[in-house]
């Protein structure tokens, strides 16, 4: 019988190294016995090895490894054996142990997971740090008591969490220390060590209780996610009884009141700082430049106003600059106007032929980084872009208007028109123009799969050929 003496029964690391020289002795799980070296035993300091009987050690799955850093986190005195038998089965043929859940060693191990991943939740969820001054330097202390040994693998948690912070997090195994630019592991320490209250808990007991809804108030469930064991080291916890206790008489309180009835909120729309000129399009050009009826133009790089013969027959409004289009401003010269101008050439219609612009003036987006990520205009920044819309197609006097996309369809024939189902179709205006909405070429890039990019091309370049009836 061998026995193995563990400095720190919970280190992975230790672990494996005695494990794997277990493994290359060939040494039988039946004749090992696991302890921690200071509770020492029958057996003492660890026995001599019989020398090994191979070079390397079988390779595990990487689950397994997974599986044993958490386990051997847990406190039951059986892992270190348990763990040890399921390497030795591994590593003699049973290679998909793992798969196996029914298996005895196999369903101990995940049940101790389990477990031990509940206690690192409930530590992340219920540690509550307080402030301690030490001179002119704060830090921040918490006390827990978990049921696992489990700081060293939730500390790294904290630290993304808390990086600006000097923080200790003492349970009564080990402490964590985080000093803003090294994590340290200590010895436990008592509950005297951590303050037990500070200048904010008033505050957030405040904040707790305006919150707290006795209608959505479930004590059982309650109980089962934030256990009565952890309510006193949480400030708010000392206001639990009494928000239960009174939950029921202010449910009631609420059924009774007589319903009020929102006020429906609406929000008014910016008028433009400049009403559009009379003139030409080159005038109109020239005063868009400077259009601050939103905010939009503040992270854009220029105004995009549309471009096209002053006296075109056909004008096509699609919604809104992308990232390229701001940059060159010009409409429709980015991914979305290359595949538009493949389905005008497949449609038999010049673009030169047509006065194309946006709905809106101004490229909208998120910044992801270094990426300009679109993002579509609101309803307000619709709205201060109209005039200038307007204006162009009074200046143009076109026969006919396209409009491609959901925004600059609804913005031509209002809020009811649906694209998808009215699409392709040459529908009569109150000023006697004719106009018709597809979809947005940027819709077709979207799309899952080639065959679907197709066939959404195939009916796109469909819907552009009823321009030639226009056009002749």
């Amino acid at each position: 019988m061998f026995g193995v003496a563990l400095v720190d029964p919970s280190d992975a690391s230790e672990w494996r190294a005695k494990a794997r020289a277990l493994l290359l002795a060939d040494v039988n799980p039946a004749d090992v016995t696991w302890q921690s070296a200071s509770s020492g035993g029958l057996f003492g300091d660890d026995a001599p090895l019989p020398p090994a009987k191979r070079s390397e050690a079988p390779a595990v799955p990487r689950d397994f490894l997974t599986l044993t850093e958490t386990v051997l986190a847990h406190t039951d005195s059986r892992r270190h054996a348990t763990l040890y038998r399921m390497l030795w089965r591994l590593s003699h043929g049973e290679k998909g142990l793992l798969r196996i859940a029914t298996d005895d060693d196999v369903s101990w191990a995940q049940a101790c997971a389990r477990q031990v991943h509940r206690d690192m939740h409930k530590m992340k969820a219920f540690v509550r740090f307080r402030e301690v001054t030490h001179g002119d330097r704060v830090v921040y202390v918490a006390w827990f008591e978990p049921s696992y040994d489990i700081v060293a693998r939730v500390a790294p948690f904290f630290v993304r969490r808390f990086a600006g912070m000097h923080w200790s997090l003492l349970t009564p195994s080990r402490s964590a220390h985080w000093d803003g630019a090294t994590l340290s592991i200590g010895a436990g320490a008592r509950r005297s060590d951590a303050p037990s209250d500070d200048a904010l808990e008033d505050l957030w007991r405040t904040y707790y209780a305006s919150i707290f809804n006795p209608a959505r108030l479930k004590v059982d469930a309650m109980r089962r996610e934030m256990p009565v064991k952890y309510w006193k080291n949480l400030p708010e916890a000392r206001l639990i009884p009494e928000l239960v206790r009174t939950a029921l008489p202010r449910m009631q309180a609420m059924v009774d009141k007589q319903p009020t009835v929102p006020k429906k909120k609406i929000t008014p729309l910016q008028k433009a700082s400049v009403e559009a000129p009379e003139g030409s399009l080159t005038a109109l050009r020239q005063q868009a430049r400077d259009c601050r009826a939103c905010d939009l133009w503040k992270p854009a790089t220029q105004t995009v106003f549309g471009e096209g013969p002053a006296h075109a027959r056909v004008v096509v409004i699609g919604e809104q600059p992308g990232d390229q289009e701001d940059l060159a401003g010009k409409p429709f010269v980015g991914p979305a106007g290359k595949l538009f101008d493949r389905a005008l050439a497949e449609a038999g219609i010049a673009r030169d032929s047509l006065y194309i612009t946006n709905a809106v003036k101004h490229f909208k987006f998120e910044p992801r980084g270094k990426v300009r990520l679109h993002k579509r205009a609101n309803a307000e920044e619709q709205a201060a872009c109209r005039p200038w819309l307007a204006a162009e197609i009074d200046r143009i006097r076109p026969d006919a208007i396209v409009c491609m996309g959901a925004m600059a369809a609804q913005g031509v024939f209002g809020s009811s028109f649906r694209l998808m189902a009215q699409r392709g179709q040459w529908l009569d205006l109150p000023d006697g123009r004719k106009a018709m909405a597809t979809v947005h070429p940027s819709y077709l890039l979207r799309l899952p799969d080639h065959e679907a990019r197709e066939a959404g091309f195939a009916d796109f370049v469909r819907d552009l050929s009823l321009l030639r009836e226009v056009l002749g």
